[in-house]
């Protein structure tokens, strides 16, 4: 015997107060919360107005919450598969905290648990395991890069290819159990396995290329790691204030004044861009500075990109260390170009060599926190190279999970094809069968339930 799943609830809006909150009822007695609370039934999909009530108020009398908007999405046809029903009330504190505490009070209703309604709708067959993965990045998207990749994802970009190769490759592994089964029926071809190697080739072809792509969808993900890195007070939290636009670290004359490192989320161009603010580079005989500058020393030779900060005013200003030379840096930013006497500035600037600063190599900037000159070009330099990072069009691979799943489908493919036409046939089908639950596990079609807990750990609550 099964127990009938608990009817969930929750605010699936912002957090109040606000204009309009909207509270969802997901299972079997959603209708019943919808009857209790507003009294009658909207037509489905409909919007009813009514006001809403709540039977269990002051003294047990019936005491009127809101005039809200109610629909009704009886399933299977709604967003979880379950009868669902929407209550869109006003966005206040107590009128919310009302209507969640009148749903608390009817029998066989509870909060829901974080990601419950996406993860009903994913148990209920309304999406796929990949279409989860791209709702959860389109919440936590920041930028309109990452948010055009998770809609493609939402939208079933990779769940539909994987769909299609596993119908493909069932088509291949007919072909090859046709002749382990049936070896010696006059109806069944002998040159079976060939068209099934054909199809066992194109798909090799077709899934190695997506996987050989330098993880551009991961990437966008994570956003471009930048840190800013440089010798005590070159000017590095001034900087990174500059890029912020507002003061997200202490700026002191005192030498080390920043200790831990300082992050701030950007969005150039469209692109998710990362900068780290770290400590100043140097040896110090304070415990607490010498593990700041570890873990800026680390922090740096992890960055897609580093900025060596220096200060523009010092005759002979330090190189960047060993394990921060690789492509595409570090760029030398060369800071307080305002203390420069203006000749100096100007024979420095556009794109000329600055001055004794040649010996960095590559990429050069002359600008000054303080006034602001030179960020504007900074910026643009780097949402450029942060365009260039990500690869123009992004992936349909988009976590590290699509990629080992789709490693491992290509690989038995491989194995299957490496046996050739005059191979064995029940090795062949093995790899193939293989290949095809590596797909299932892509979608979640199998062996799913060790990763749900972490995909779903992430969700807020109400979605």
């Amino acid at each position: 015997m099964t127990t009938e799943p608990d009817t969930i609830f929750a605010l699936s809006s912002g957090r109040p107060p606000a204009a309009i909150a909207v509270i969802r009822v997901s299972g079997r007695r959603a209708g019943d919360a919808v009857m209790a609370l507003a009294g009658r039934m909207p037509p489905p999909r409909q919007a009813m107005l009514a006001r809403l009530r709540d039977s269990g108020g002051i003294g047990s009398v019936s005491e009127p919450i809101d005039d809200a908007l109610v629909l009704w999405f009886p399933g299977p046809r709604s967003e979880t598969g379950e009868d669902t029903a929407e209550f869109q009330l006003h966005g206040g504190r107590a009128v919310v905290a009302a209507v969640l505490r009148a749903l608390e009070r009817l029998s066989g209703l509870r909060p829901a648990d974080a990601g419950e309604f996406t993860r009903r709708a994913f148990a209920n067959g309304k999406l796929d395991l990949t279409r989860v993965e791209g709702l959860a990045d389109l919440i936590g998207a920041e930028t309109e890069a990452q948010r055009r990749q998770a809609l493609r994802q939402l939208q079933g970009l990779l769940g539909n290819k994987a769909e299609q190769w596993r119908v493909r490759l069932i088509a291949a592994l007919a072909l090859v159990e046709a002749l382990i089964d049936f070896p010696d029926e006059g109806g069944v071809p002998q040159d079976l396995l060939a068209p099934a190697l054909a199809i066992a080739a194109e798909l090799e072809r077709e899934i190695g290329a997506l996987v050989a792509d330098e993880r551009r969808g991961e990437r966008l993900r994570d956003g471009f790691l930048v840190a800013i890195a440089g010798p005590v007070n070159a000017g590095k939290s001034s900087i990174l204030n500059r890029l912020a636009k507002r003061p997200a670290a202490i700026v002191s004359p005192l030498a080390g004044t920043t200790r831990d490192m300082i992050e701030v989320h950007l969005d150039l161009a469209g692109y998710p861009v990362t900068v780290v603010d770290t400590a100043g580079l140097r040896d110090s005989e304070d415990p607490i500075e010498r593990e700041g500058v570890r873990r800026a020393r680390d922090r740096a030779a992890e960055a897609d990109l580093v900025l060596w900060v220096v200060d523009a005013t010092e005759a002979c200003p330090p190189a960047p260390p060993d394990g921060l030379t690789g492509a595409p840096g570090p760029w030398a930013v060369v800071n307080k170009s305002d203390l420069l006497q203006r000749s100096r500035a100007e024979n420095d600037a556009g794109g000329q060599p600055l001055g004794s600063f040649t010996k960095f190599g590559g990429t050069r900037f002359l600008m000054s926190a303080e006034t602001g000159a030179g960020v504007d070009e900074l910026v643009s330099a780097l949402a450029n190279c942060a365009a260039q990072h990500f690869g123009g069009e992004s992936s349909i691979i988009t976590r590290q999970r699509h990629r080992k799943i789709l490693t491992s489908c290509v690989e038995s493919l491989r194995s299957a094809l490496s046996e050739g036409p005059s191979g064995r046939e029940d090795i062949i089908a093995e790899e193939l069968r293989l290949a095809g639950r590596a797909l299932g596990r892509l979608t979640g079609r199998v062996d799913v339930e060790d990763v749900l807990d972490v995909i779903f750990r992430d969700f807020c609550i109400g979605k």
